[in-house]
């Protein structure tokens, strides 16, 4: 695999596992939260199509995201692989809190120059909330494309627990 998809759920570990393989198989990184969100109030990129085809054309890279509905067909029809981290809402939910708690507490900056903030805890689009709310219809869609036989060809390595996904990765 040289073109790979890391897929999952909001919190279940998609950049962390992305960075890691891309650092054993020497694959640009793209951190798609980061290429999609690029300036003040979430603002989007709208050149973000555009950057998302040229690093796509490239023979090697690895994507933390499903893609946004803008580049998802794109990027499934040229990626070679897919590493899904198929983890129930008890893995994940703890990973998000976390996550989005430190984000908020210690005021980091994320995409953009953003910050998460404790009156973004309300909004429906919260990692935390977007996470609990997509975790069924994301596995759904996720299912749905890799018995599509459009991208049937894509080598799929399917991860139920984090300690699957974590020996897969020592095994590189």
């Amino acid at each position: 695999m040289e073109r790979i998809l890391v897929v999952g759920a909001t919190g279940a570990g998609k950049t962390t596992l992305a960075r890691a393989v891309g650092e054993r198989l020497g694959l640009p990184h793209h951190e798609m939260d980061a290429l999609y969100y690029t300036g003040p109030g979430w603002a989007v990129d709208d050149g973000f199509v555009d950057t998302v085809t040229r690093f796509s054309d490239e023979p090697r890279w690895i994507v933390d995201s499903i893609g946004s509905s803008e580049v998802r067909d794109l990027l499934w029809e040229r990626a070679d692989g897919v590493l899904w981290l198929d983890y129930p809402r008890r893995v994940v939910m703890p990973r998000v809190l976390r996550r989005s708690l430190r984000r908020t507490v210690a005021r980091e900056r994320v995409f953009g120059g953003n910050r998460e903030t404790w009156a973004g805890w309300l909004s429906r689009e919260h990692p935390v909330w977007w996470s609990w709310s997509q975790h069924a219809s994301r596995r759904d869609e996720i299912e749905r494309r890799t018995r599509d036989p459009r991208f049937t060809p894509l080598r799929t390595l399917r991860f139920d627990d984090p300690h699957r996904a974590a020996a897969w990765l020592a095994s590189l």
